[in-house]
């Protein structure tokens, strides 16, 4: 009876608290490619190295590259292109 409860509670839990998460560092809007029309900086399974482009973030009319935190895999994409994010926002997992 043990194993299901950590599964229920996983599914549930804040993917801001997950070790692989990576959080926004501003307010701003975010943008998953260099421009329009143009391939998506990483998707869902791509492996990334420490620095790599993850998104862009746009404050204040300023493009904000974002780099990975760590090298892994993209586990999980947590936003959408163009969609408002707050500081601290879950953005994505890299396991």
């Amino acid at each position: 009876m043990a194993a299901p409860a950590p599964a229920a509670g996983s599914a549930t839990e804040d993917p801001a608290s997950h070790p692989g998460a990576v959080t926004s560092p501003m307010v701003g809007t975010v943008y998953m490619q260099a421009e329009p029309g143009a391939p998506a900086f990483v998707s869902v399974g791509t492996q990334v190295s420490e620095g790599d482009t993850l998104l862009i973030i746009e404050a204040m009319k300023t493009m904000n590259h974002i780099p990975a935190p760590r090298g892994g895999t993209v586990k999980r994409i947590l936003i959408e292109d163009g969609a408002a994010v707050e500081y601290g926002a879950p953005l994505m997992i890299i396991e």
